[in-house]
């Protein structure tokens, strides 16, 4: 769940503050690119998120028998951290060319994209009429 919400808040976050142009006016090759980054912010955001709890469950399979509160009373704050810059590198790789490769094959097969998100219409209404 983190990835895909991660990736879309991204891509939409992307659009409005980083790609100098509306993402209707961008050719398929500036869209993946920003697919790729996206993917890659998910990966290291998915990566941190799930960190402690893979070093935990690390632990746990190297030591069968121990409770998940002793395995990370053993392991101490800093021990469930080790390790997450070659983990971000990893994930953050590994995600980013997942959505690449998605985006690429809806490409390739002329499938439909969907289209970027808008406040749908009775939302508006009720902000404007609130002003």
């Amino acid at each position: 769940m983190m990835k895909f919400a991660c990736f879309e808040r991204t891509v939409e976050l992307l659009y409005k503050y980083v790609v100098p142009k509306p993402r209707s006016d961008c050719n398929k090759s500036e869209q993946l690119a920003v697919t790729f980054v996206a993917g890659y912010i998910a990966g290291v955001f998915c990566a941190i998120v799930s960190h402690p709890a893979d070093s935990i469950v690390s632990k746990l399979n190297a030591n069968p028998g121990g409770g998940v509160a002793s395995a990370a009373k053993e392991l101490g704050f800093a021990g469930m951290w080790k390790g997450l810059g070659p983990r971000i590198i990893m994930i953050g790789t590994l995600t980013a060319l997942q959505w690449f490769i998605y985006d690429s094959v809806k490409v390739a097969f002329r499938l439909p994209r969907p289209p970027p998100p808008e406040m749908p219409e009775s939302l508006k209404r009720k902000l404007a009429a609130q002003q």
